[in-house]
């Protein structure tokens, strides 16, 4: 029999909760599933015994951050982190234990904000990593030797594990499950937590599309109303064009320029943002949507669905609709 792993929580003071008992819920409920230890849970932190939480909770039980160890844990996860510039003193204790102890720790992760501590270690440089929406432009801007992604909920580069915000922690620990003991435990760990769907690590966060219009150029927000009013029908580039009042090459310049995407793409994202709509708060069925939405067919919004958000449109419907009643052919 496997020998189990030493897993450590390293908390720092006034992290989010679910960045600590997410994870740990779901290593600890696989050890309940192979019905022996197969991680060993530890919290340790620089305030032990106990850690605040942002929101006024108290963790209890914390071990103190060691000085010295015979034996690394075999998984550090960082369970959040200040985003601040500096990082608070009462959380610089963690930096520098990482940055003296992680190349002997086979695996580090991070969740949510807990980047940036690692940012602060040095263990980002070289890696894909991310973090919550939120905060990516800030660590791209205090990190530049990492490579920033915003493709996915979790990266791992090579052992260096990074989530997006509070909920992807759950994610990022199932494909751990996954990676030590295979796809049926993860999913019955998922199940036991009654969870609606098990996101994969390239399904999207899903707030990016409101971040991009939100910064949207004044110039281009009539290019979106433009399309949401007609996204059910066929939208040539040359189309929108002339109802905004641009040249074909002036619109895709100016696309590239504030969007970091071509006219084409914009479309197809305003296209699947209101398939998921549909698909949260309608019972239409896949042919009704497709219509509705102008994307053409069934296979053309599964394949869409897959590119921007990592699943399919009826795994979509079975996490957000409101009940099963919802879902459609």
């Amino acid at each position: 029999m496997r020998s189990a792993k030493r897993v450590w929580f390293l908390v720092p003071p006034r992290t989010g909760l679910i960045n600590v008992g997410g994870p740990w819920e779901v290593l600890g409920h696989t050890n309940d599933v192979l019905g022996r230890v197969a991680d060993q849970l530890e919290a340790v932190g620089p305030s032990a015994p106990v850690a605040h939480t942002r929101h006024g909770l108290l963790l209890a039980g914390l071990r103190p951050l060691p000085a010295r160890t015979q034996r690394l844990p075999d998984v550090a996860i960082v369970a959040g982190a200040s985003a601040l510039d500096p990082l608070p003193a009462d959380q610089t204790p963690l930096v520098r234990w990482l940055r003296r102890h992680h190349a002997r720790i086979a695996t580090v992760v991070s969740i949510c904000t807990g980047a940036f501590l690692l940012g602060e270690a040095g263990i980002l440089d070289g890696r894909r990593v991310t973090t919550h929406w939120m905060y990516l432009d800030a660590l791209r801007a205090r990190f530049p030797a990492a490579h920033v992604v915003d493709e996915g909920i979790y990266v791992n580069d090579h052992g260096i594990w990074t989530s997006a915000g509070v909920t992807a922690g759950i994610d990022l620990a199932l494909a751990l499950v996954e990676e030590d003991h295979g796809h049926g435990v993860a999913m019955m760990v998922a199940k036991r937590m009654v969870l609606f769907l098990r996101r994969s690590g390239q399904q999207a966060q899903f707030s990016a599309t409101l971040r991009r219009q939100e910064n949207e150029p004044p110039k281009l927000r009539d290019i979106s109303a433009f399309v949401l009013e007609h996204i059910d029908e066929p939208l040539p580039v040359e189309r929108i064009a002339a109802k905004v009042g641009m040249s074909q090459r002036t619109l895709n310049r100016w696309c590239r320029e504030h969007l970091r995407e071509s006219p084409a793409e914009l479309v197809r994202k305003l296209r699947v943002d209101q398939a998921r709509r549909l698909l949260e708060e309608t019972a239409l069925s896949l042919k009704e949507i497709t219509a509705r939405t102008g994307l053409s067919d069934a296979s053309t919004m599964w394949r869409a669905f897959i590119d921007q958000l990592g699943v399919t449109p009826a795994e979509y419907r079975q996490r957000f609709a409101p009940s099963s009643e919802s879902a459609g052919s």
